[in-house]
């Protein structure tokens, strides 16, 4: 059996590298090409080109590597058509991939499958349709996205979604984070600020203030943020003025395992987390830390994203629990003086939220099978024979 598979960023490659993994168990002999990140090529793929080149986000961004990415998209495209493979896997990065897929079915009928399902539940529910004509089966991360897909004319198989196949910090080395920190046993509250310049930029100041805000009700509260790389300068910048400087993980500061473990410990150990919108939700709820969740963006982009949006939250635990249980403040209402209270609130009555991000977890397939091994099964389950 023949795959050639397609990744864009770091998420996709490792969900690539844990599906790689499950086909070669399942299915022994099993040979890859494509694009891939290290993960990938670690599970025996040679990449066509660096998978970074891939890795961009934003018109600023793409507008000036346009022609390049469609050279690439081409080259992909033409090197799957010169030797056709049992089946083309695409993961995420909808903007890349999905174009390469199309250019191969206008050519061809290889069979055509795409990892990580489009948020329609939330936004362009007419994506799905338009995706359709280019993508045979989908592998979907979340619960409730298969009907979604199945109702455009796509197959689709909800796999179990990554977060319940990662490492989870335990009691004893949440201790232990509390205690190299000098913690003790102090209200210990996560700032999240995002992974963007953009959004950190926007979201630091609020969260700032939030933080200012709950000292004032709670002043034995500390606070740790840990950074993103790409933004841990910014970070440190953006905290310099705040009324108590939060504890910076920095992962500039010491290796990425040793990072990874430092930042699970502090999820476990903190009381309650403030965190921007996005897939740190479920995280949180895999290390029971209750949460608020808060985003902003530009007047424009509020006012295109509010018209579009067709779900009345957009946490994650929310979503898949069927609860509103979880705050969250977003646009005009991402404010200090609104956020910090529900803060408080939390912090205060953490076990509303137990129920709901327990719940979460297991309808996202914990203490199942592991994800890339259930979406290596789908692939084969699916493949058409004779």
């Amino acid at each position: 059996m023949r795959v050639f598979l397609i990744a864009g960023e770091p998420s996709g490659d490792a969900l690539g590298a844990a599906v790689m993994a499950g086909l070669q168990q399942l299915a022994p002999g099993v040979t890859f090409t494509g694009v891939g990140g290290p993960r990938m090529m670690a599970k025996g793929m040679d990449s066509l080109f660096p998978m970074d080149e891939l890795s961009v986000m934003g018109i600023a961004e793409v507008l000036p590597k346009y022609f390049h990415l469609k050279r690439r998209i081409r080259e992909c495209a033409d090197a799957v058509l010169a030797d056709p493979p049992d089946l083309l896997l695409t993961i995420d990065s909808p903007d890349f991939c999905l174009r390469v897929a199309r250019q191969v079915k206008a050519a061809s009928d290889i069979r055509t499958v795409h990892y990580v399902a489009p948020t329609v539940w939330a936004w362009r529910p007419g994506r799905a349709a338009k995706m359709a004509q280019v993508i045979d089966h989908v592998l979907a991360l979340l619960p409730f996205e298969p009907p979604l897909m199945q109702a455009a004319g796509m197959q689709c198989d909800f796999v179990g979604h990554p977060v319940v196949a990662d490492p989870a910090a335990s009691e004893a080395e949440a201790a232990a984070f509390r205690l190299a920190h000098g913690l003790g046993d102090v209200p210990l509250v996560l700032v999240l600020p995002g992974s963007r310049r953009a959004e950190v930029t926007r979201l630091a100041p609020v969260l700032g203030d939030v933080c200012a805000r709950l000292l004032q009700h709670v002043p034995a509260a500390r606070f740790v943020l840990p950074a993103a790389a790409p933004v841990a300068g910014l970070v440190t910048e953006l905290t310099a003025n705040w009324v108590q400087r939060p504890l910076i993980l920095d992962p500039r500061e010491t290796i990425p395992v040793a990072f990874a473990a430092e930042k699970r410990a502090a999820f476990r150990a903190a009381d309650v987390a403030v965190a921007a919108s996005g897939t740190v939700s479920l995280e949180l709820a895999a290390a029971a830390t209750p949460m608020v969740i808060a985003y902003d963006m530009s007047w424009l982009s509020r006012q295109i994203i509010r018209r579009m949006l067709i779900t009345d939250t957009t946490t994650l635990v929310n979503l898949v629990s069927d609860t509103r249980a979880v705050p969250e403040f977003l646009g005009e209402r991402c404010r200090a003086e609104l956020i910090a209270p529900a803060v408080a609130e939390t912090l205060q009555a953490p076990q509303v939220q137990a129920q709901a991000m327990d719940l979460t977890m297991a309808r996202l397939g914990r203490d199942g099978e592991a994800p890339g091994l259930r979406a290596a099964r789908a692939i084969l389950d699916r493949l058409p024979t004779g």
